[in-house]
C-alpha cells in the first residue's frame, strides 16, 4: 500500500473575521504532480504555507509522511539591489559551502551559464531556474513551487514546466504547485485542484476542465484557449456544489 507523501484534512483558516480557507481535503503521492488553480485571492499560496507548516490551521489537519524532505520555492525572491550575491555564493550558502553539489544543480536546471552571475542581473527565466536549483538541494520527496514561471515568457514558460516533469520523473519525487497558467500547466500536471476558499472541484486536467464548477469560475473562454493533456489514469473527482458562493467572495 503506497502512503501519501502529505495529506490535508478538513482544513480551515480563519484570520480575523475572514475565512481564508474552508474544508480543504487532497493528497499526494511520490511521483505525482499535483496543480492549485484559482483566482486571485483564492487563497493558493496560504494553502502551500499551511500544507508546508508555515502557518498553523484554525481547523483541520497536516499530516506529513515521516522523515519527509521537502525542498520549497518561492514566489519571489526579495533582494537589495546594492547587495552583491553571485548565483554560485546563493547556491553555495544552500548547499552549507558544499561547492561540489552547486555545479550539478545548475546543470539539472539548465543554467551553468549564470553561475557567475549577480543575482540582480538575471532574466526572469534564469531567476527561476536558479530558485528551483535551490529548492533541490535537500533532494526533496517533495517538491513545493509557488508560481514557478512567474515573469517568464510563455516560450520559457512551456521550457520551464517540461523541466519540472522531467525532475520529477529523473527524482521520482512529487509536485506540488500553484499556478495561474492555465492553458499550459494542464498539459504539465497529473491532477488539479481548483481552489477559491473551498476545493471547487478536482481530478485530472481533462475532468476538471469539464466541470461546471470551473467554467462558472473560469469562464468557458479559458477552456478553450486551453492545450489540455489526456491523461490514462482515473483519479477521483469531486465535485463543489455551489462554487458560485466562493467566486462571489473573492471579489
Amino acid at each position: 500500500m503506497t502512503f501519501p507523501l502529505l495529506e490535508v484534512s478538513d482544513l480551515g483558516l480563519v484570520v480575523g473575521q475572514k475565512r481564508l480557507l474552508e474544508n480543504i481535503n487532497f493528497k499526494i503521492s511520490q511521483g505525482e504532480i499535483l496543480t492549485v488553480i484559482g483566482p486571485n485571492g483564492a487563497g493558493k499560496t496560504t494553502l502551500l504555507r499551511v500544507s508546508l507548516g508555515l502557518i498553523r490551521p484554525t481547523s483541520g489537519a497536516v499530516n506529513l509522511k515521516q522523515k519527509l524532505t521537502i525542498g520549497y520555492m518561492p514566489q519571489r525572491l526579495h533582494l537589495d539591489p546594492t547587495f552583491p550575491l553571485t548565483v554560485k555564493r546563493l547556491l553555495a550558502l544552500a548547499c552549507k559551502n558544499d561547492m561540489a553539489k552547486v555545479l550539478p544543480l545548475l546543470e539539472e536546471v539548465g543554467a551553468t551559464h549564470v553561475l557567475n552571475s549577480q543575482m540582480q542581473n538575471l532574466s526572469g527565466g534564469e531567476m527561476q531556474r536558479v530558485l528551483l536549483a535551490r529548492a533541490l538541494v535537500r533532494e526533496p520527496d517533495l517538491l513545493v513551487l509557488d508560481e514557478p514561471v512567474q515573469g517568464v515568457d510563455v516560450h520559457g514558460q512551456v521550457d520551464l514546466y517540461q523541466l519540472i516533469s522531467r525532475i520529477r520523473d529523473q527524482r521520482g519525487c512529487a509536485v506540488l504547485m500553484v499556478s495561474h497558467d492555465l492553458h499550459l500547466v494542464m498539459a504539465a500536471t497529473d491532477r488539479v485542484l481548483c481552489l477559491n476558499q473551498h476545493v471547487c472541484c478536482s481530478g485530472t486536467p481533462e475532468s476538471v476542465t469539464n466541470d461546471p464548477a470551473f467554467l462558472e469560475l473560469f469562464g468557458s473562454a479559458a477552456v478553450q484557449s486551453m492545450a489540455v493533456y489526456v491523461h490514462d489514469q482515473n483519479h477521483h473527482h469531486d465535485h463543489c456544489e455551489s462554487c458560485h458562493r466562493g467566486a462571489a467572495n473573492d471579489r
